[in-house]
């Protein structure tokens, strides 16, 4: 069997002394390949170790600047595509999309049960980060509500949006009660200084719990999924240009790896799910809460005209909002080329 799409051979692979990836707390399809061993085998062939940013701390603002050469990322859009819109030389390669408990939390004795019950109300709003990149809960927040809002025919004009302070993760006991301090405005809620906070992700579904708080809205089950659009609602695959440029049979085979992983899912939730309690920094419920449905079927990426353009979408909110220095062409920005290619050398290897 043949490439229909031919794959250009690696250019000097020395020239690269290993394969860098970072992936957000949530389900990845390159977290699990990672996990299940399958990135280290794959890359093994070329001597090529596999570390993630994550291991290495003193390399992790590369997370969100995208400027180490070798590295693969699939985490979530807003620093992304703040790096893109300050010149980083990145190229999207895939976006995924997987819901994961999108939802505006609020207290038992609230009267808050609908995105209609806003209207009035004061929902907490994350103080600006030390960069536009850094201010992703500021970001998810302002989306989240815009999005919620909109199903209810009404806007951020609606409400009254209340800054309140971020926390500092690294102050926290354990890490997943780092991750879960991402919301901030979750002790105000509990204080009745705010009267809602909009949240997502199992760490989340973990701290609701902790600080007896419910669900007031379920952005999740709203039917338009352009209301759910959000940081990682799609989530990109990014790539240094030059890794594409140079070696570009490299990013080929670890998209490959990607879909098989997605593919493995699809028929392991049980132990996806195990997975995902490491992954996400949270606990068997919250993870059981939080990736509900049939979240484990859809976790391979793609270049789909819609999520292209809900991409699109959330770039030009962010912009508008100051999240972005400048504006930009994403389809500029999209290399679909490895991903065809990709689809086409599993299906090679099968054969």
């Amino acid at each position: 069997m043949t490439l229909a799409t031919p794959i250009p051979p690696a250019d000097d692979i020395a020239t690269l002394d290993r394969i860098w990836f970072t992936r957000c707390p949530v389900p990845t399809a390159s977290g699990i390949a990672y996990k299940l061993g399958w990135l280290d085998e794959e890359f093994a062939r070329d001597g090529l170790p596999v570390s993630t940013l994550q291991e290495a701390r003193q390399l992790g603002h590369h997370h969100y600047d995208h400027q180490l050469p070798g590295l693969f990322r699939e985490g979530g859009n807003v620093p992304a595509l703040a790096a893109r819109a300050a010149g980083s030389p990145s190229r999207l390669i895939g976006l995924t999309w997987i819901e994961e408990w999108q939802t505006i939390l609020v207290r038992p004795d609230s009267n808050i049960r609908s995105a209609a019950d806003l209207r009035g109300k004061r929902l907490a709003l994350p103080a600006w980060g030390d960069s536009r990149p850094g201010s992703i809960a500021r970001a998810m927040s302002l989306q989240g509500y815009k999005g919620a809002l909109a199903s209810a025919g009404l806007h951020l004009d609606d409400v009254q949006l209340v800054e309140v302070a971020l926390l500092d993760q690294a102050d926290a006991s354990t890490p997943q009660l780092g991750l879960q301090r991402l919301w901030s405005g979750l002790d105000y809620l509990a204080r009745g200084e705010v009267d809602a906070v909009y949240v997502k992700g199992a760490a989340a579904a973990d701290a609701a719990r902790r600080l007896g708080l419910v669900v007031g809205v379920d952005l999740d089950l709203l039917p338009d999924p352009s209301q759910r659009i959000n940081n990682g609602t799609p989530r990109p695959i990014t790539v240094h240009q030059s890794l594409v440029d140079n070696h570009y049979e490299l990013v080929v085979r670890f998209l490959a790896q990607t879909l098989r992983a997605a593919e493995w899912a699809a028929g392991n939730r049980e132990a996806l799910n195990r997975f995902l309690e490491d992954e996400t920094r949270a606990g068997s419920q919250g993870v059981a809460e939080a990736y509900r449905g049939e979240y484990h079927t859809t976790l391979a990426p793609d270049l789909s005209a819609q999520r292209l353009d809900f991409l699109g979408k959330q770039k030009t909110f962010l912009y508008l909002h100051g999240f972005l220095e400048g504006d930009f062409d994403i389809a500029e920005w999209v290399d679909p080329r490895p991903l065809q290619a990709a689809r086409q050398l599993l299906a090679q290897r099968r054969a």
